[in-house]
């Protein structure tokens, strides 16, 4: 069996807060239990609410956040004995919003080669080439070389992104909410883009999202969080035809349609109803 290309085993991880100056510490428990493994190739979608520990996931993955309890590897090794800039060239970030991301004083050049920029890697000369190659693969002119950030529009900014997370030939892209800060006649270009880069790199995605149509169209493989743990993990195609988990299956109600008479989708969750599915059986298929 291939060994996965990044595998979370047993995460739990926990935040110490405090409410007021003089208040009591109590810790909050963000991701609780989860297991994963990403294979070469695949394109693995995380969904869930605000606060079901999305982004602390992430963190980890990064290795940007180490785990309270449990262990992240990546090519069967602790993400945490990766040297920082050798962990940032095997895994890169796309951010959510290509807005705040990108620095509005430096080039469309100076981002996108800072990574290798950072590196020493190579002379000017060689590192400007680099720098044309990868615009030229995420679809930009290369006009565009020595303009700034707010000479562009959002789906020029988030190629610069992409571009810049593509520079140093990682193996593995975690996207976070990648096209949500985009106007929607831009989302699709941005979407069929990253599956383009997939094919013909061979990349492995991991894309936390709560927009389940993007997931649908984007993923191989679907994790659902809920309060911190991962109710249900199956292929894609099976979660969207016969999800398992009432979670998984409010959230499948959640999306809109443009099917007749359907409107938009109301949806009352009380506490019973959340009582009722953090109690619900998980339903984990690892192939």
């Amino acid at each position: 069996m291939t060994p996965p290309l990044l595998e979370l085993r047993d995460i739990t991880h926990d935040y110490v807060v405090r409410h007021g100056i003089f208040g009591t510490r109590r810790r909050v428990r963000a991701v609780d239990g989860v297991n994963l493994r990403i294979g070469k190739g695949d394109v693995l979608g995380i969904v869930g609410e605000s606060g079901s520990g999305k982004s602390t996931l992430a963190r980890i993955m990064l290795g940007l956040l180490d785990p309270s309890e449990g262990a992240a590897l990546l090519e069967g090794k602790p993400v945490s004995a990766f040297p920082r800039r050798g962990l940032a060239e095997k895994v890169g970030f796309i951010f959510q919003d290509p807005y705040s991301s990108l620095n509005p004083r430096q080039t469309v050049e100076q981002i996108i080669g800072y990574p290798i920029r950072l590196r020493d890697r190579g002379s000017p000369g060689s590192r400007r080439d680099l720098v044309r190659q990868t615009m030229e693969v995420v679809g930009l002119p290369e006009r565009f070389l020595d303009a700034y950030p707010g000479q562009m529009s959002g789906g020029q900014r988030q190629r610069v992104a992409i571009a810049r997370a593509l520079i140093t030939r990682p193996g593995l892209l975690l996207c976070d909410e990648p096209t949500s800060a985009l106007d929607v006649s831009v989302q699709a270009q941005v979407l069929n883009l990253l599956l383009e880069l997939r094919k013909d790199h061979e990349l492995t995605y991991a894309i936390i999202s709560h927009n389940m149509s993007v997931i649908q169209h984007m993923t191989t493989h679907v994790a659902v969080m809920y309060l911190g743990r991962i109710v249900e993990m199956d292929r894609s195609e099976r979660v969207f035809a016969n999800p398992q988990h009432p979670y998984t299956q409010l959230l499948l109600d959640s999306m809109l349609t443009v099917a007749p008479g359907k409107g938009i989708p109301e949806l009352r969750l009380d506490t019973a109803a959340r009582e009722a599915m953090r109690d619900h059986p998980v339903h984990i298929v690892t192939n």
